[in-house]
């Protein structure tokens, strides 16, 4: 039904005349972001048109089958880009971004592929955790009662808990290992992986059945109109990106962010890596209009209005870094040499895979003390059944450039 829904509406019809048709474009942000991602669009004098959905897995999927992609996706991850890639559906970018501008791993590589199918708009950072400005964090490591939690989303319900098992496994095991996890190369039922999903499950099942059902019951944002999970309730810490000051509205001046290694169950850890995730953008159709609206995104203009605008980061290491302190602490992680940066591990899987992961999420927290093993099996049946045409990812962990 989700299919048929989304297929009929937004792009199905591109809009404009013969004589001036519209750029398509299907992108993954709505509300206040897709505002502000529109004012930078409007700035280009490119006539367009933009969907935002938060399922662009899904959207994209119908669009493609029926024959009519949108010209231009933007997808929070690349792990389906690599399959649409791998099918031949992908049109190069060439020079209409600066590559050196941009290094591991903003620029993984697919074997077999070429290197510029698609470039990152928008850079968030994760591993760190937001607390209120004029409390103190948690004892280390925190308990569950401490932290904001919710699992829901209109597009992959699951994937906050994604974000804490992969903040777990590499702040236990490394970026090198992490990264072997993430691209297929190391199994889910590896002692590693099987050691963070504990970790995790153990946090858990420190709550009550009611406790798990609420966190499963709410969405990651927090309640409609409201500021955010970490202003809604009794918590006073949460684990998300550098995106969650979004939500928290008016109130997002009171937000400050520490880094999550200290806070983790079974911690405090150090900080072995900083997770990061990016929104990606790659050519369905081949039209000037399309290109030239690419080229524009990726400049470094665009990038620098768009992230004092819109409060968005970039992955461009031209663009200066913005001011206000909680920005310089987004942005020194970003560009640290010194920490290594590793794109999250689902975003890079193939969709089959990523939605296993989700769903495996979510039965853990309905039933943190079932066996973890168990789970682990039946994601890495659904890896080995991924088509062996599907190119596998590399640089997916490295230091910033």
């Amino acid at each position: 039904m989700l299919l048929l829904t989304t297929a009929g509406c937004g792009l199905a019809a591109p809009g404009g005349s013969d004589a001036e048709p519209k750029v398509t474009i299907l992108g993954p942000w709505t509300g206040a972001q897709e505002d502000r991602f529109t004012d930078v669009l409007d700035g280009f004098g490119i006539p367009y048109t933009y969907q935002g959905t938060a399922a662009t897995r899904e959207v994209l999927l119908a669009e493609v089958q029926a024959g009519n992609p949108p010209d231009i996706a933007i997808l929070p991850g690349v792990g389906e880009l690599v399959e649409y890639a791998a099918e031949g559906r992908l049109n190069r970018l060439g020079d209409l971004y600066d590559s050196k501008e941009y290094g591991t791993p903003w620029r993984p590589a697919a074997q077999g592929l070429a290197d510029d199918l698609w470039v990152p708009l928008k850079a968030d950072l994760k591993s760190i955790a937001w607390y209120r400005d004029g409390e103190a964090p948690p004892p280390q490591p925190a308990p569950l009662s401490a932290w904001c939690a919710g699992m829901g989303d209109d597009g992959s319900s699951g994937w906050p808990g994604s974000d804490w098992i992969e903040d777990l496994l590499l702040q236990q095991a490394g970026p090198a290992l992490y990264a072997r996890w993430a691209t297929g190369d190391l199994d889910w039922t590896a002692d590693y992986v099987v050691t963070a999903w504990t970790t995790w499950a153990g946090l858990l099942s420190q709550g009550s059945r009611a406790q798990r059902r609420a966190i499963l019951e709410s969405d990651h944002r927090g309640p409609e109109g409201g500021n955010g999970l970490l202003f809604g309730g009794g918590c006073t810490v949460e684990h998300q990106g550098s995106f969650a000051r979004s939500f928290y509205g008016d109130r997002q001046g009171r937000a400050v962010l520490t880094d999550s290694a200290g806070l983790l169950p079974g911690g405090p850890y150090r900080v072995r890596g900083h997770e990061v995730s990016a929104d990606f953008a790659a050519l369905f159709g081949g039209g000037d209009a399309a290109r030239a609206l690419i080229r524009r995104l990726a400049s470094e203009k665009a990038q620098e209005e768009w992230g004092r605008e819109g409060g968005v980061f970039s992955a461009n290491s031209a663009v200066p870094a913005r001011k206000g302190e909680v920005e310089k602490q987004v942005s020194s992680r970003l560009t640290d040499q010194g920490v290594p940066l590793c794109l999250d591990a689902s975003d890079v899987m193939p969709a089959a895979v990523r939605d296993a992961f989700y769903e495996a999420v979510l039965l853990t927290v309905a039933h943190p003390d079932e066996p973890v093993r168990a789970r682990l099996e039946g994601i890495q049946k659904v890896q080995d059944a991924q088509p062996a045409t599907i190119p596998r990812l590399t640089g997916v962990c490295g230091r910033p450039q």
